[in-house]
């Protein structure tokens, strides 16, 4: 064997080394769900070593999957001279409108894929829809509305025709930019609960332009859904303030 074919070999193990993929692909998920949850408070500091330790991993991978939480924007350097400075992106007023501007565009795009579906498979997403719009409203309505419950069924509703609607590229572009607007959700969801009435008439408008196989409509809905989300979080915001922004 020529040395260029060794060298290549090595290089292919390198590349390929069993477990190393795996590893990375969990330190990821790990973290991301650790942001994304608040659990790594938003400006707080990422060190590398201590997030090794508490995942059980070497910090190889912690390392790898920290710069792709950066590429993503879940992670940034507050002094882009001194990369390894990182902190947890903070929530703040601008970005949260460019999530959800950049979500409802997304989701927008599925609910018209969605409208477009034969009709047998309409129906029955339109009948999904309706049931978790009315067990959110229900939740709403409640003398003690659970945030947590409230949460979950708006995620549901959307997730409904979006996974309905939307190919591989749009679901992966979906997957990557959706968990970090619900950061904000998550965050504020408790001063956003006496909305949700406004919302669940939005999601009206969004299953009757489905049902209706109104793909523009739908879009059009989706859309505004999205944007007038956009203003109430701003005023949630504006009122409890930022996080992590200093």
């Amino acid at each position: 064997m020529s040395a260029a074919s060794r060298n290549g070999s090595t290089a292919s193990a390198r590349t390929i080394a069993p477990g190393r993929g795996e590893a990375i692909s969990r330190a990821y998920d790990q973290l991301r769900e650790l942001i994304v949850r608040g659990r790594l408070a938003p400006g707080s500091r990422v060190v590398e070593s201590d997030l090794a330790a508490r995942l059980g991993l070497s910090r190889t991978p912690t390392r790898s999957a920290l710069h792709r939480l950066q590429q993503e924007g879940y992670v940034t350097a507050p002094d882009r001279l001194t990369e390894r400075r990182l902190i947890v992106a903070p929530l703040t007023q601008d970005d949260a409108r460019e999530l959800f501007l950049i979500v409802g565009t997304l989701e927008g795009l599925a609910a018209r894929c969605s409208a477009d579906l034969p009709a047998a498979e309409r129906t029955r997403l339109v009948r999904r829809l309706r049931e978790i719009n009315l067990e959110l409203a229900k939740a709403a309505r409640g003398a003690r509305p659970d945030p947590l419950r409230i949460f979950d069924l708006d995620t549901a509703f959307h997730f409904a025709y979006v996974e309905e609607g939307a190919g591989p590229r749009l679901l992966a572009l979906h997957g990557a930019i959706k968990p970090q607007a619900e950061r904000y959700i998550r965050l504020y969801i408790t001063s956003l609960v006496d909305e949700i009435a406004t919302s669940v008439e939005e999601h009206n408008v969004v299953i009757r332009r489905i049902a209706d196989g109104d793909a523009s409509g739908a879009q059009q809905a989706v859309d505004t859904n999205w944007r007038n989300a956009a203003a109430r979080l701003a005023s949630v915001i504006a009122t409890l303030g930022e996080r992590g922004s200093w």
